[in-house]
């Protein structure tokens, strides 16, 4: 699965380039939306999916587990 999901990275790098639209307003999206900036929506949100399952898949399982030193709640020696 890292392997896929660096790959997805490295498409979503040389997407970002979209040199193709870069001089067209035509064809119109929804009536109201240039092409290119159409594709660059739908890169943002392939982009959030692909940036979702790096975490799901890499995040490591113990980095949200606190100590229990930290948990715990400090006694600063001071009474109110």
């Amino acid at each position: 699965m890292k392997r896929l999901i660096l790959a997805l990275i490295l498409l979503l790098l040389i997407l970002h380039q979209d040199i193709w639209w870069w001089d067209r307003i035509d064809p119109v999206i929804l009536g109201f939306m240039p092409i290119g900036l159409a594709f660059h929506v739908f890169l943002s949100i392939l982009t959030a999916v692909v940036y979702w399952l790096a975490v799901k898949y890499w995040w490591p399982n113990d980095v949200d587990v606190a100590d229990h030193e930290a948990a715990a709640p400090r006694n600063s020696g001071a009474e109110l």
